[in-house]
């Protein structure tokens, strides 16, 4: 369903300070799929995602999604049919605007806008209805802004979001990190229902290995640009978190660290 076909990129091209992060680079992800991508930092993870939705330029290769090739499409055409929750909750909601407007933008995702009302009040009791699945109680409080809730009740609002509309993907881009343990496990557990009930194609960046064993049926590690580590179904359950932090030692004495 997504490919990515011998992916060059380039850091800092034609300086001293030049940098090789991908050299013909190949991934495919079928659909269905929840991939969990784990990796040390400057391993390609982060920068595979802004590939996959457009927010960083590639200097070689192809991005297909159903074989149609989307290289040369711009970002937010991209999210048209890809979603994406990232690290920070304040990106992935306006702080500014009520929960009500929030859900009324999501809804509104990709469609053209005219000069009429920006919430269609009609819409109003399925924004309800949705917003009751997260158990936060937010259905109660659509006219309060959105920047007044915790982080933890922002990323949930912004895992909605990005699901309300049909799309093809759904990108965590380390979307519990900056949670508490508490709320990043309601996170998850949120984040897997909502994969499942909407049978999503999913890459999921973490560093949390817990998160990666448990959760998706596919396990890459990356290192450098290269997908060094990839089991699916059976051999994925079968992986252990010390089998992913042996080889995390492993590649740190290897660069002598």
């Amino acid at each position: 369903m997504l490919e990515l076909k011998n992916i060059s990129k380039y850091y800092n091209l034609g300086t001293v300070n030049e940098m090789c992060l991908f050299n013909n680079f190949n991934l495919s992800v079928n659909e269905g799929e929840f991939v969990s991508v784990v990796g040390s930092n400057g391993s390609g993870k982060t920068s595979m995602l802004n590939i996959i939705c457009g927010s960083i330029d590639i200097d070689g290769g192809n991005i297909l999604i159903k074989d149609k090739n989307i290289t040369k499409m711009k970002e937010f055409e991209r999210n048209k049919v890809i979603g994406r929750v990232y690290q920070n909750p304040a990106m992935g909601t306006c702080p500014n605007m009520t929960i009500l407007e929030n859900m009324s933008i999501a809804d509104n995702k990709g469609k053209v806008f005219g000069l009429g009302r920006g919430t269609n009040k009609e819409r109003i009791n399925y924004y309800k209805e949705q917003l009751k699945l997260l158990n936060l109680g937010l259905e109660d409080k659509l006219n309060i802004k959105v920047g007044s809730l915790s982080g933890g009740q922002r990323q949930a609002m912004a895992l909605l979001m990005a699901t309300m509309t049909p799309i093809n993907f759904l990108i965590l881009d380390e979307h519990t990190a900056a949670l508490d343990p508490k709320t990043a496990d309601l996170i998850m557990e949120l984040t897997d229902k909502v994969v499942k009930e909407k049978k999503l194609t999913t890459i999921m960046v973490t560093h949390n290995l817990r998160y990666a064993i448990e959760y998706g049926n596919r396990l890459i590690m990356m290192h450098q640009g290269n997908a060094i580590l990839d089991k699916s179904a059976d051999e994925k359950t079968k992986t252990k978190i010390e089998d992913i932090l042996k080889m995390f030692n492993q590649i740190s004495i290897e660069c002598g660290n």
